[in-house]
């Protein structure tokens, strides 16, 4: 950048061209400034007063915000995806000069305004590499979580995408190297995306790097080998220390994702189950929303993680569902419990904020409340029926003696209330903690009651009235005297204002005493800095311990929120079987049966029923009832209790789901692409130890071709995969497969119809059913009348195999010719051709007609056989003669769709080898 402007303009500029930030905060004495673009900038996003600074003959658009307040705007920009460098200003021999001491940007700022995690992510890719060949890595800098792991494909990438939501991601240089994996990588998340230095991202650096902060033995302890997931890793430990966060002391854990342990959920389940957010993007009406009763913001934090990373461990899910049930039975101690916890400072941030250095005296003032709470929990579970649980066991985690020995010893440094910052009037540090402090602080109180005591000690010396004894920052302290006695003041007075009803003054001694008090302030305010920061290390230096105490206490936060709604929503404690039952009795949708008289259904599906063809009509809750299925699985994976009567359930390895799809045109990805790619995923993925959810596959293609694709995948998931699926579909052909296939049964959502009148019943009950009701669903949703009576006309001359009249081609007239006589054939999806109103008849009977080359076609109902060709019968090969005779005799009335197309395949196959 090349400027002419000099001052502190031309500084600004400077600072700004040395960095790769978008936004510079310059500190100018009591103001953080931003000129130029910078100014305009803030103004639009902040609201900002925008002002001009004229610097060599130039002007420059100038805004600014005091000091003590930088943070709020600096969060909203960072919030915002605005990467923020902070330049201070310093003491020198000339006077000033500033330096930028850090970059705030959306993944390190340490004091954001929600409770929710805000994650850094790394990844990297390297298609060389000894085992799997993508990294990815998360930390979030205000609670100090770290993970890192290596994963075998880009799915797993968007997942755990999906999963932590970071707001800022590094992709490595192995990702930047290919454009389409970048875009990938980019549309897979509304992460800002910041291009982090590619050495950062140098394997052996990163190996380095992090085994000087976590110790030599901490890759290998959590299994991280593979070079991608070193490099991630490598690169947030660099850009958290680059930016100058100062939270790297926060960061003391280094732990892997363990996806063996979990229950794997790629990013398309989590939406279509609604974990986090709704398919509209909302966060109401998630389940996460509806089983959040917890009372920190920890404890919310932490039941978002059990939701998105379901548990396989056996003895981690019992324990957990032995303290959900305590909870459950035990209202009074839970409700006391959850009061104590009522308010509780979120300590794994606090953490942060000491170890950054930016924690204030009220921040330590919570941790200290946060940990007296501990004593008050401990009483909430003693002698109660969450002692003989393992609720005991969650608090007694941390190491209780140093919780104790800390909180003690913040009690003893601090003031009960003390004030929001550090100032000259103290009132900080407690007395009795620092002797020198002490002193001072008696000092300074006997100097403040000579001056408060002084207006009476001059009225009665000198016979005055209306006199005062105050302090400003222009005159410091005066003595103010009213107009009317002004004249009667000593002559050691020295007049320095007149007001309108009154004069000020001050006296030798006075000027005397308020310097002496300004040097005790000082000293004061220096002092007690000194003594906080001090009590402020050696908070930092407990992070581990307080992150511990943290999260017990979310633990028992979530633990007790899920035992109240399963208390007042008449939930049960799911049995985990080693079997390949699952039987859900009377089960119902957690977050539906909130706002529904919901209708509850059974599931009874075991190693020789593990395939459900679901049918019947639309809008009847077949994907509700799937979807139920599902989050029952995930609920007790959690360690929850579940929406029905009784459970029984192994553990799954997966839960996947293929459920409706969107079009992602800006992709180039069409809403049969995107169904492909995900029912593409769910074949690959799956194991016999999954549940597979499939509401629909292969309707976004010819009526054929879908049946087909979802034929096929029937057959793949059972025979090759056999994870236990609930499939449901349209497509009523697909219900014979249980006559073939030994896994697969029938089960429909029942519906009554009377006099016309459609009643979806909500109840599955075992079976295949033929009808959709999609017609009566279309007068539901208002569809005309005349669009409604003729499609229920269409339907019926379908259902009977008789031509269709294809409206529309002479006025609408019938009689005047506007109805064209059309035949639709239902094996080529298609109109077969069009022939005048009346149709010509064949010598057999049916109808005929000419096709566009000439040719002639014909439909036939009832018994019909298909036209013959023109080719004599004496030049026919007997096989195919053999054919046409069986095609003959064949009744289509009485064969179903299934027996038809295994015959059509014989003929096709006896045909072939002629």
């Amino acid at each position: 950048m090349t400027t002419d402007a000099g001052g502190i303009v031309g500084e600004f500029l400077s600072l700004k061209e040395s960095t790769d930030a978008d936004v510079l905060a310059m500190q100018c004495g009591d103001f953080y400034e931003f000129f130029a673009d910078d100014a305009e900038l803030v103004a639009d996003e902040l609201d900002l007063k925008v002002s001009q600074k004229s610097s060599h003959g130039s002007s420059y658009p100038m805004a600014g915000v005091p000091l003590s307040e930088l943070t709020p705007y600096l969060t909203a920009l960072v919030e915002r995806g605005y990467r923020v460098a902070v330049a201070e200003q310093y003491e020198t021999d000339d006077g000033h000069a500033r330096e930028i001491e850090r970059v705030v940007s959306p993944g390190t700022v340490v004091d954001p305004d929600g409770a929710e995690a805000r994650y850094l992510a790394a990844v990297e890719h390297e298609a060389n590499a000894d085992g799997d060949p993508w990294g990815v890595a998360f930390a979030e800098v205000t609670t100090g979580r770290f993970h890192a792991a290596a994963v075998s494909d880009l799915d797993d990438v968007r997942a755990e995408l999906h999963r932590f939501s970071p707001v800022e991601l590094l992709p490595g240089p192995g990702v930047r190297e290919d454009d389409a994996r970048l875009a990938d990588l980019r549309d897979s998340t509304d992460a800002r995306l910041t291009l982090h230095e590619a050495e950062a991202f140098a394997p052996g650096r990163a190996r380095h790097r992090l085994g000087d902060h976590f110790g030599q033995q901490a890759l290998g302890a959590v299994g991280l080998d593979a070079d991608p997931a070193v490099a991630a890793a490598g690169a947030v430990l660099h850009y958290v220390e680059e930016t100058g966060a100062g939270v790297l002391a926060s960061m003391t854990r280094l732990g892997g994702l363990d996806p063996g342990g979990r229950v794997a959920l790629d990013a398309t389940t989590q939406r279509n189950l609604e974990l986090i957010e709704t398919m509209q993007g909302d966060s109401t009406g998630t389940l996460l929303s509806t089983l959040d009763h917890t009372e920190t913001a920890a404890g919310t934090r932490l039941l978002r993680e059990w939701l998105t990373r379901p548990q396989r461990d056996r003895a981690e899910l019992e324990r957990r569902g032995a303290a959900v049930a305590a909870f459950a039975g035990a209202a009074l101690a839970r409700d006391r419990l959850l009061d104590a916890l009522d308010g509780t400072a979120d300590l794994e941030r606090l953490a942060a904020r000491a170890t950054s250095g930016s924690a204030g005296p009220r921040d330590l003032v919570a941790v200290r409340s946060a940990l007296g709470r501990l004593p008050e929990l401990a009483a909430a579970i003693d002698g109660t029926d969450l002692a003989d649980s393992p609720v005991p066991d969650v608090l007694a985690r941390p190491d209780q003696a140093a919780a104790r020995d800390l909180h003690d010893e913040l009690r003893e440094a601090l003031a009960e209330e003390p004030p929001g910052s550090i100032a000259g009037d103290g009132g900080v540090i407690a007395r009795g903690y620092n002797e020198e402090l002490d002193e001072l602080v008696a000092e300074y109180e006997e100097a403040v009651e000579w001056l408060d005591t002084l207006a009476e000690r001059e009225k009665r010396r000198h016979g005055l009235s209306h006199v005062s004894v105050d302090r400003n920052k222009t005159d410091g302290y005066y003595i103010q005297v009213g107009k009317s006695v002004a004249g009667q003041v000593p002559e050691h007075y020295r007049e320095i204002k007149t007001l309108k009803n009154s004069k000020r003054f001050v006296t030798e001694e006075l000027e005397e005493r308020e310097r002496a008090v300004l040097r005790m302030e000082e000293r004061r305010e220096d002092l007690e800095r000194r003594i906080f920061e001090e009590v402020r290390e050696r908070v930092a230096g407990e992070a581990e311990l307080l992150q511990d105490v943290g999260r017990a206490l979310a633990e028992l936060d979530v633990l007790a929120a899920l035992g109240h709604h399963a208390a007042t929503n008449d939930w049960t404690r799911p049995e985990f079987t080693d079997d390949d039952e699952l039987r859900i009795e009377a089960g119902r949708h957690p977050v539906v049966e909130q706002t529904t008289d919901f209708v509850p259904n059974d599931l009874d599906m075991d190693r020789e029923r593990g395939f459900l063809i679901v049918t019947g009509p639309n809008m009847s809750g077949k994907s509700t009832y799937m979807r139920q299925c599902a989050l029952i699985a995930l609920l007790a994976q959690t360690g929850s209790f579940v929406p029905a009567d009784a459970a029984t359930l192994p553990l799954v390895d997966g839960i996947y789901t293929r459920v409706g799809a969107l079009d992602e045109l800006a992709q180039g990805r069409s809403t049969f692409m995107v169904e492909m790619q995900e029912l593409s995923n769910i074949l690959h993925s799956a194991t016999e130890d999954s549940l597979v959810i499939l509401d629909e596959v292969g309707r976004g293609t010819a009526t054929y071709d879908g049946i087909s694709i979802a034929w096929a995948a029937t057959e793949y998931l059972h025979n090759e995969v056999r994870a236990k699926t609930l499939f449901a579909t349209h497509y009523h052909e697909l219900t014979a497969l249980a006559e073939h296939l030994p896994r697969v049964a029938n089960v429909h959502v029942a519906a009554e119809e009377r006099d016309g009148d459609v009643t979806f019943l909500r109840r599955v009950r075992e079976g295949p059913t033929d009808r959709s009701y999609g017609v009566h669903v279309a007068d539901l949703a208002g569809v005309p009348g005349p669009v409604v009576g003729r499609a229920d006309d269409v339907l019926d001359r379908l259902r009977e195999e008789k031509a269709i009249e294809a409206k529309g081609s002479g006025g609408g007239d019938e009689d005047a010719g506007g109805t064209t006589q059309a035949v639709f054939d239902l094996s080529a999806g298609q109109f077969a051709g069009a022939g005048g109103g009346d149709g010509d008849r064949g010598d057999d009977g049916g109808e005929t007609g000419r096709d566009e080359t000439g040719g002639t076609f014909a439909a036939h109902a009832g018994n019909g056989a298909a036209a013959t060709s023109a080719v004599a019968e004496s030049e026919r090969d007997p096989a195919v003669e053999e054919v046409l005779t069986a095609l003959r005799g064949t009744d289509l009335t009485e064969m179903s769709p299934v027996e038809l197309m295994a015959t059509v395949q014989e003929w096709q196959d006896r045909l072939d080898d002629e």
